[in-house]
């Protein structure tokens, strides 16, 4: 019987793995053989991760100019470590990429599906390319092989997967990613917990044993119950920071200190300390989507979505309100300029998705403001308008004023002295209150932080 609170024995017989056309991998009947298909971020980690845990693995991708730059290692994308673990795989010669899904699939005994889940304009999830893969992948499979659906789907979509397979030999299971932009691969090898969804109670049991090396709970339930899991999880954050930021706001408005009425709230044990920093909103490639598609899952279930619904339309106004704050410290009808720094969701990452800064940036280009943004690692401009230089010394030059949105560690470090002799104004609205504000208010900077308002030189 399986012990859902504790990782299991590898014990699965192999079958032969071979890879022709594309590079060869050794036989090893000590590994299982695993299929990935799609290799964006969730994919790509879940690979390297799987051929990190021991397993030889196939990524299956389909752009060439991606596949191509796995082949020599290279990551498309930034994550930190996750480089490193590719390469990793690639030497040891048990992680393999190549574009044939089918040639994948007919040596694998797990099939992990990763690709895209966008939202339409519904809200609701679009699932075409989870039903290409699996009507394509369907005459390939190996008897009993497990079709894993890793991406984000609505409830029910495990059933829908078995029908567009049409295999009562292939059973389908529900494994979401939990993975955070930034850590992702930390965040897998050391997970909160594993959720596992099957109709079986033998399909759960093989799919546990795929994380035997990896410490932590396993919530083994059935498929339906694991698919709502991972939404109701990411409405849950999502509504968390919401109130956080609605806090923050009454405390810009009454003189209150975010950060102290905060860690009074968080030392209560039922409530906890975690997500409790407020922002300019919130965004990425998973709360946006995740929420609007839950909503659109309980709406046509007949359940209540007030909730929700006041959870979205909360944080579209704090991305206003953090608009008008910028715009409130700009003076006089000539050219004004934002010199904007960060631009990504959230440090960590290269995902501009939906991210708040984006969002601000928009509101404040349709008003003729001037912007000049740096963010690390953001070299093209993802706004019409929004001019990107190479560094904070070319945003912040002859700036009007100056906002952080985005925490990435060197903000932390800009010197008062040096913004009084770039700057042409002197006001700063640092949304992730990471600059020493008495330093900046000594300097003669009058300084906006999110939680607290404007502090001035007296």
């Amino acid at each position: 019987m399986l012990n859902t609170l504790a990782p299991l024995p590898l014990v699965f017989p192999l079958h032969k793995f071979c890879l022709y056309p594309f590079a060869f991998m050794e036989e090893n009947e000590n590994q299982t053989h695993i299929a990935v298909i799609g290799c964006g971020y969730v994919g790509l980690t879940t690979a390297a991760s799987l051929a990190d845990l021991g397993h030889s693995v196939i990524g299956v991708e389909i752009s060439p100019e991606r596949l191509e730059s796995l082949g020599h290692g290279k990551v498309p994308f930034f994550e930190p470590d996750l480089e490193e673990l590719v390469n990793s795989g690639l030497k040891r010669n048990n992680l393999v990429f190549t574009s044939d899904l089918k040639s994948a699939v007919s040596q694998a005994q797990f099939i992990f599906v990763c690709v895209p889940t966008p939202s339409q304009d519904d809200g609701s999830a679009d699932l075409s390319v989870v039903r290409s893969v699996s009507e394509a992948m369907s005459g390939s499979l190996v008897s009993r092989s497990i079709v894993i659906l890793k991406s984000t789907v609505p409830v029910g979509t495990c059933a829908q997967v078995e029908e567009w397979i049409g295999r009562a030999d292939v059973e389908i299971a529900s494994n979401p990613e939990f993975l955070q932009a930034g850590r992702a691969v930390a965040a897998f090898k050391s997970p909160d917990r594993i959720i596992i969804g099957a109709n079986t109670l033998d399909a759960r049991e093989k799919v546990a044993e795929l994380y035997a090396k990896i410490s932590a709970p396993i919530v083994c339930t059935d498929s339906h119950s694991a698919e709502l899991i991972k939404y109701a999880s990411n409405a849950y954050l999502a509504s968390r920071i919401t109130f956080v930021n609605n806090i923050a706001e009454l405390c810009e408005r009454t003189g209150g200190e975010a950060a102290t009425v905060l860690r009074g709230l968080g030392l209560d044990k039922r409530i906890g300390e975690a997500f409790l920093q407020p922002g300019p909103g919130w965004g990425g490639s998973c709360f946006p989507k995740d929420t609007r598609a839950l909503i659109s899952v309980a709406t046509e279930a007949g359940s209540d979505i007030t909730l929700l619904n006041a959870v979205l339309e909360s944080n579209e106004t704090r991305f206003a309100q953090i608009a008008a704050v910028i715009s409130q410290s700009l003076n006089g009808d000539q050219e004004r300029k934002v010199a904007m720094l960060g631009l990504t969701f959230k440090a960590g990452t290269d995902d501009l998705r939906e991210s708040p800064s984006l969002k601000i940036a928009s509101l404040l280009l349709e008003s003729g403001v001037k912007i000049v943004g740096y963010d690390p690692h953001v070299t093209t401009a993802p706004l019409e308008g929004l001019e990107i230089v190479e560094s904070v010394e070319e945003a912040i030059k002859n700036s009007d004023v100056l906002v952080v949105l985005t925490e990435w560690e060197g903000f932390a470090d800009l010197d008062p002295s040096k913004l009084l002799e770039l700057m042409k104004g002197k006001s700063i609205v640092d949304t992730r209150c990471v600059l020493d504000r008495q330093n900046f208010i000594e300097a003669g900077f009058s300084v906006w932080q999110t939680g607290q308002g404007w502090g001035k030189s007296v």
